[in-house]
């Protein structure tokens, strides 16, 4: 059974060491996060390539189904996390997103349709946009102030090796189902189940309203005036890199367009996963003691440079190193960014400013991902990774400008 953690942040899993380990409840934060993962990336690792061969989807209707898909998400967290707020509650919201992205696992393989996969696409994203929001500011009441970054960081790395382990499974059931893709996306629903289990028997939030002493949210536009300049601009800086980082899917795509059989596609997302989780967690550390111009600007290059690496790419052997260099930069920026969007909002706004940078951070991934959707299809995939790398430049010359005091 599960024990459940202490409602002092401070509290750890072993004794004697005080905030230096992470409470339980961040340990099973993690897990879902991973079991849910799994799930979801064994499904995505195969869905371009199901649409493509076996729904004859083209590429530009791909890019729009992403970004569509992302953008539904974005939208959804801005209320999901102004509601958590108003409620003073996290885990009611995060349960109830879980549990959806959960259900839609049945209908992929049971799709005959671009329609049917639109469908689940934007249910499952609706339930991602529920639970997002209120499960970071949930993470920050779990962890000291000192901690944030190593408690993003974990919960990251947890996340990623899930994001590893799915395509991999893809890998070892596509080989077992001959290559049946159909069967094989019946296996996400099982550690999707898990995940929501876990999260009801395991995860207690503690009781943090009768601690505020801030104003409370009304559920209004006025209180979005209340977030701070410096939160607008750590929410400019996600934008800005989100535009240079289009879905996915288009990483999958490339490694099929480069000569890998459909069997072997999840491996791009393996690696880049793999890596992602090796360094989320000493990133996060390093975002607890470092100034974030000092880890942005590294990711933001490592992302300019997998981008010039995938465009010009001949063969698979370097498309996985080009993903190797995405997952770097994944680990450097986006527990950080989550770490500073905690700091610089409101304790009583946590769950709205969440909300408002994933909405914003949604809609620069729908025009990314139909930018890289219409350029690969009217001047193909080298087109495509140039621009995102002609767009991390610029986010890499904005970044200089980042202030020196935080």
């Amino acid at each position: 059974m599960i024990t459940a953690p202490s409602n002092d942040p401070g509290q750890t899993t072993s004794g004697g060491r005080g905030n230096r380990a992470m409470p339980t409840g961040i340990w099973i934060l993690g897990l879902v996060s991973m079991f849910m993962d799994i799930s979801s990336e064994l499904v995505h690792s195969l869905l371009p390539v199901f649409m493509t061969t076996v729904l004859g989807a083209s590429m530009m209707t791909i890019g729009m189904l992403e970004g569509i898909a992302e953008a539904t998400a974005s939208v959804t967290k801005v209320f999901s996390g102004a509601f958590s707020d108003y409620l003073g509650k996290r885990k009611i919201p995060v349960v109830l997103g879980y549990g959806l992205s959960a259900l839609t696992k049945l209908i992929f393989p049971l799709a005959t349709a671009i329609g049917w996969v639109l469908a689940a696409r934007f249910t499952d994203r609706i339930g991602k946009g529920i639970r997002d929001a209120p499960r970071d500011a949930l993470i920050v009441e779990l962890v000291t102030e000192k901690s944030r970054g190593a408690a993003y960081g974990l919960r990251q790395s947890l996340d990623s090796a899930g994001a590893f382990a799915g395509p991999l499974l893809a890998l070892i059931f596509m080989a077992l189902f001959a290559n049946n893709i159909k069967a094989v996306l019946w296996v996400a629903v099982i550690p999707a189940c898990i995940a929501v289990t876990l999260l009801v028997l395991g995860v207690h939030e503690p009781d943090t309203r009768e601690k505020s002493t801030g104003e409370r949210n009304r559920l209004t536009l006025a209180d979005a005036g209340r977030l701070s300049h410096r939160y607008w601009l750590v929410v400019a800086l996600g934008s800005v890199l989100t535009l240079a980082r289009f879905s996915d899917a288009f990483l999958v795509l490339r490694a099929q367009n480069l000569g890998l059989t459909p069997g072997f596609v999840p491996l791009i997302m393996i690696v880049m996963n793999v890596v992602y989780a090796l360094f989320s967690y000493p990133a996060g550390r390093a975002a607890d003691r470092l100034h974030p111009r000092l880890l942005l600007i590294p990711g933001t290059a490592m992302l300019m440079v997998s981008d010039i690496v995938l465009a010009f790419a001949e063969t698979p052997l370097v498309a996985l190193a080009g993903a190797e260099l995405w997952g770097v930069h994944m680990a450097l920026t986006q527990g950080l960014l989550s770490k500073l969007i905690a700091d610089t909002a409101p304790d009583e706004l946590r769950g709205t400013a969440f909300g408002i940078f994933n909405l914003i951070s949604g809609g620069a991934l729908l025009i990314s991902s139909m930018i890289a959707g219409a350029l690969w299809s009217i001047s193909g995939a080298s087109a495509t990774f140039m621009a995102g790398a002609l767009f991390a430049a610029f986010a890499a010359v904005g970044l200089l400008f980042y202030p020196s005091k935080t």
